[in-house]
């Protein structure tokens, strides 16, 4: 079985900043981590692959730093990776970057499975995941707890529902995207750090795929982020200071005539 899974490298959750002429983020000079919700389709991948064999190919799309999240990702037990980076994918939304990335899989020949986890922290949307597989054509079951049997033809997943579970069988290849119910991620190993550190990871371009120019980055997102604003908590009242058995009653007072005034009581 030859699995391939979407993994995205995110800023920590406390540093995300926006750039308000274009509304994308900034992600230079961040600290950054694998997409959290990402590590439960790694593992999931590895031990699909562990109890039916074949291999796990992580792809990213970003920019060059993102080698560090498919190195680590390859330290936790896939086997090979690839990334998806040109100066003309920047600014896409996720109707642009599922584009892309779908026509990067397809460069990289064939495959059963694609898994990617629910959500980026990041964008929110989880719509990546599914846009993969609207582009390529392939059956999507999202939000995926357990699975439950894999055939030679078919994978059948139990997707997390608001009142239990429905159970959902598709035939491969298709698209899967998870939720953390479907594994425990396991720690990157010293065998897997030098593993990936040793491996040569290929980059996927504009000079090496076939695209559509006109769907790629900011220019090809049919989104647009129209202006950002941080909000303001306004908070206005009285403070009222009770500092002996008087002020209380008279504090007690005024609060019954608060919510008098307000029909509250």
């Amino acid at each position: 079985m030859n699995i391939i899974v979407l993994i995205k490298q995110v800023p920590e959750t406390s540093n995300v900043k926006m750039d308000p002429e274009t509304g994308t983020m900034i992600r230079e000079g961040l600290d950054t981590i694998i997409n959290p919700l990402d590590l439960y389709a790694i593992e999931a991948a590895i031990r699909l692959k562990e109890q039916h064999g074949g291999k796990v190919t992580a792809l990213s799309m970003g920019p060059p730093a993102a080698m560090k999240a498919l190195r680590e990702a390859m330290a936790m037990g896939c086997d090979d990776a690839a990334l998806v980076s040109d100066r003309k994918f920047g600014g896409a939304d996720t109707w642009a970057t599922s584009y892309t990335l779908s026509q990067a899989i397809k460069e990289m020949g064939d495959f059963d499975l694609i898994l990617a986890g629910e959500r980026a922290t990041d964008g929110d949307t989880g719509q990546v995941g599914p846009g993969v597989g609207a582009w390529m054509n392939l059956p999507v079951v999202s939000y995926v707890a357990h699975i439950k049997e894999v055939t030679k033809d078919s994978i059948t997943c139990e997707r997390l529902m608001e009142e239990g579970y429905q159970v959902v069988k598709v035939p491969f290849p298709a698209v899967i995207t998870t939720v953390k119910e479907i594994a425990e991620p396991r720690l990157p190993t010293l065998r897997g750090n030098k593993r990936a550190r040793q491996t040569e990871i290929p980059v996927y371009s504009t000079e090496n795929m076939t695209l559509d120019v006109g769907s790629l980055g900011l220019k090809g997102s049919p989104t647009k982020v129209v202006k950002i604003e941080t909000p303001k908590v306004m908070r206005s009242g009285t403070l009222v200071r009770a500092n002996s058995e008087e002020a209380l009653e008279a504090a007690v007072d005024q609060l019954v005539e608060w919510l008098k005034e307000r029909e509250l009581v």
